[in-house]
């Protein structure tokens, strides 16, 4: 994040946000501003409300209380200033689709019949956004056919086809080994960087993504920490979040929890990790 990005519109501004789902409030008082460029892991166990501030910002839930704004206007569906990147989910080899025409349905996504209109100019945004993922070899392959680091790749290029001030990414190594997790993160990494699109990254293990992060927010039964790693990455800090002991050791540049229940598997450091439905 370069000090000129400080002093810009936040890419991202939550005030006095609240979530509650009936009785039981996810978060509340949450103050956040994400310049443009600035790379922000959000953390917890699951049901902290870790997806669904993601679905805030898209949309797709409305706050219980305060406000939500991505680059300077309400939150809302079908924004093209926000691009999603999901978990990878391997599809079916009977899949239709080839890798471009899941590109292009980013391109029809926020605006009505553009393929119809003006199929030049789409085929020549879904190339460009191709070319940036270096995903052009296997853009015409049947997407059934591909391997789950090329399909995440091409959500990838999806995310980027509106040209977005903010990158929202829900667990997008999940499934992936290291060398895909390299490659996508360093494909999202890139595009912050090259064209200081803010990040919001939502996952269960920092490590692969460590060196990236400027920030965390860390949310465990409504409570949360927000800062830079070394700050609450911590010991101290994830204890009282979790209200049991907990260990944060550093281990040749990389962090492990050791703690109890969903202490160990916020960070995926031990133990197998089950993701559920996130609220």
């Amino acid at each position: 994040m370069t000090p000129a990005a400080q002093t810009r519109t936040p890419a991202v501004s939550l005030q006095n946000a609240r979530l509650a789902f009936g009785e039981r409030t996810l978060w509340r008082d949450l103050q956040l501003d994400v310049a443009p460029g600035e790379f922000v892991a959000v953390l917890g166990p699951n049901g902290s409300g870790k997806t669904s501030l993601l679905k805030v910002l898209l949309g797709q839930l409305n706050l219980s209380d305060g406000t939500a704004q991505v680059a300077g206007r309400s939150a809302r569906a079908g924004n093209s200033d926000v691009g999603y990147i999901p978990q990878q989910k391997s599809l079916d080899a009977g899949v239709p689709l080839r890798g471009r025409d899941l590109v292009g349905l980013g391109v029809d996504g926020h605006q009505w019949g553009i393929g119809l209109r003006n199929r030049a100019r789409r085929r020549r945004i879904v190339d460009e956004v191709l070319d940036e993922v270096g995903a052009q070899h296997f853009a015409d392959a049947p997407l059934g056919t591909l391997s789950g680091g090329e399909q995440q790749r091409l959500r990838v290029a999806q995310s980027l086809v509106g040209d977005p001030k903010v990158l929202l990414c829900d667990e997008p190594l999940l499934s992936l080994d290291l060398a895909n997790q390299q490659l996508v993160s360093g494909l999202i990494e890139r595009r912050r960087r090259t064209y200081d699109t803010a990040v919001l990254f939502v996952t269960h293990e920092i490590n692969p993504i460590l060196p990236m992060v400027d920030r965390v927010v860390y949310i465990v039964d409504g409570k949360f920490r927000i800062g830079h790693p070394r700050e609450v990455m911590t010991s101290q800090v994830l204890s009282e979040l979790y209200q049991t002991d907990v260990d944060v050791l550093h281990v040749r540049g990389r962090l492990i929890v050791v703690g109890t229940g969903d202490a160990v598997d916020a960070l995926g450091s031990t133990g197998d990790h089950h993701p559920g439905e996130d609220h």
